[in-house]
């Protein structure tokens, strides 16, 4: 029979183990939101986490699926949202049947260069360009674009009705948007004690998001903002026993909770090199649901 008052002595010691981790803040300071803001280390950091996600070929599929949803080759004036190293809109450039152009508007001067840069790489700079702006409020006249993509940026956005207004603002009638991201109440990394688990999981989630349930409501803030939902895809991006997709996203993170606020250096570097010690023996897990979908503005 078990002892329940050892086992409740073990399990206070265990949660108290689990709140040493200095979590020092408890509001959301989401990083990617002010990229504006951030140190050249830590904006290096965020491209190299950028890249690699946005070439995992799991991930350009999901571009793709929801690109070809959008008939994006159809268009003639496409603005990237928050578009960080242009990830979305190099996609969308590289494409044999787009003959339009791409803009992209990001906040953060040091991502618009690095995507100019990329986009000269790719042999794509005549198709796209790149400002440094505010989704939230565009530098551009109502209507003049045909199609917009929001690529991983609404979960980084504290106020996401005012960046889905604006596009419905600047995207002709009729014209077609395209939103994904995760839903980040659903990202989840495992470990071997299940209470620290679920305690460096909410800090990272209030690191890295600043609304981390966005994906949920789209729905309903699309129809708010003027938009027709045409599609919808889902998608979980799981790596089991070995991290793959995850795998560049663990240091970056590792990297990010501190700079939130969230948690110590020291405690952040433990949860990277445990998960590094998890991929290492077949032991890892990471998970997270992604949604996109697809809008035209009536």
């Amino acid at each position: 029979m078990r002892n329940d008052l050892a086992y409740s002595a073990s399990n206070a010691v265990t949660s108290a183990s689990v709140l040493s981790m200095k979590v020092v803040a408890m509001a959301t300071v989401d990083p990617f939101a002010r990229t504006d803001e951030l140190d050249d280390r830590t904006l290096a950091a965020l491209i190299a986490r950028f890249e690699a996600r946005g070439r995992h070929p799991t991930f350009m599929r999901m571009l793709q699926e929801y690109l070809d949803a959008m008939h994006v080759d159809d268009a003639t004036q496409v603005v990237d949202l928050g578009c960080g190293t242009g990830i979305a809109a190099r996609a969308i450039a590289r494409r044999g049947g787009f003959g339009g152009t791409v803009t992209g508007v990001d906040l953060s001067p040091y991502l618009v260069a690095a995507a100019q840069r990329l986009a000269g790489e790719e042999g794509v700079a005549g198709t796209v360009v790149f400002l440094t702006g505010d989704t939230r409020d565009l530098d551009a006249a109502d209507g003049v674009f045909d199609a917009a993509v929001a690529h991983t940026l609404l979960s980084h956005v504290d106020d996401p009705m005012a960046a889905l207004s604006e596009a419905a603002r600047v995207l002709s009638v009729g014209g077609v948007l395209g939103v994904f991201d995760g839903d980040y109440a659903s990202l989840t990394f495992g470990h071997r004690d299940p209470l620290k688990a679920r305690t460096y999981d909410e800090a990272l989630v209030n690191s890295i998001v600043a609304s981390p349930r966005v994906m949920r409501q789209m729905p309903r803030l699309l129809h708010a903002a003027g938009f027709e939902l045409i599609a919808s895809f889902a998608h979980v991006l799981a790596d089991v026993g070995t991290a793959d997709f995850w795998s560049s996203a663990i240091d970056t993170y590792a990297r990010l909770m501190p700079k939130a606020g969230m948690v110590t250096q020291a405690d952040a570097d433990a949860w990277a090199e445990a998960l590094h010690n998890d991929s290492a023996e077949g032991l890892f897990f990471a998970s997270c649901t992604y949604y996109a979908y697809v809008a035209r503005r009536a």
